[in-house]
């Protein structure tokens, strides 16, 4: 499953979709995490907004996405 999160996560660098992902992979790198680091941070904030999707049964929500990787640390 990791492998597979990682996947959609090297998607949306790769298409820029959404364009707060690629914004946030790269201030992780400068902040000093490595490339996996930062892909792996973003992956578990992907991860926390699907299951707050099936869990609530409400459609995936890019604001409440892009919140959350803006307060990553």
């Amino acid at each position: 499953m990791k492998k597979t999160i990682l996947q959609v996560v090297d998607n949306q660098l790769r298409e820029n979709n959404p364009p707060i992902t690629k914004i946030t992979f790269e201030r992780l790198q400068q902040s000093g995490y490595t490339t996996q680091q930062a892909k792996e941070k973003i992956a578990a904030i992907l991860l926390e907004e699907m299951y707050d999707v099936l869990k609530t049964g409400q459609p995936y929500n890019e604001e409440r996405y892009s919140n959350k990787l803006l307060k990553l640390k």
